[in-house]
């Protein structure tokens, strides 16, 4: 029997503003032991932000993280998928796209994120 990613996504979507600054979103990440952030505005997924972002577009690179922005340094238009879709292909989707989350988003608007690990502990090849 097929599992769903809405079964083993994690229902609580943490997101910053595309004009909150990196350290925002830095602080949030530690505060939820999270890696990754969704950019949204007004409920609109705009991109993904990840600790590994953060160091690699910005650190690496001399940005100052207190001025510039989670939209300039996230990933835009990311790769998603809708909750009522099968757990197999989340995981053949990050396979594909070299991701380790993904948004879930429902009519546009996220509802979730599926990472690696929940596909794993839902039973899907990794």
């Amino acid at each position: 029997m097929p599992q769903y990613v809405k079964d083993v996504m994690t229902p609580a979507v943490t997101s910053v503003r595309p004009d909150a600054s990196l350290v925002e979103a830095a602080q949030l990440m530690r505060a939820k032991d999270i890696g990754g952030v969704l950019v949204a505005l007004d409920g609109e997924l705009l991109g993904v932000l990840t600790d590994r972002d953060i160091t690699l577009r910005a650190v690496a690179d001399g940005v100052d993280p207190l001025t510039v922005s989670c939209h300039l340094m996230c990933t835009p238009n990311p790769v998603t998928i809708g909750p009522d879709e099968e757990i197999a292909e989340a995981a053949a989707l990050m396979r594909r796209h070299e991701v380790r989350r993904l948004p879930v988003v429902r009519s546009g608007r996220p509802v979730g994120v599926a990472s690696m690990r929940d596909l794993k502990q839902g039973g899907a090849p990794a």
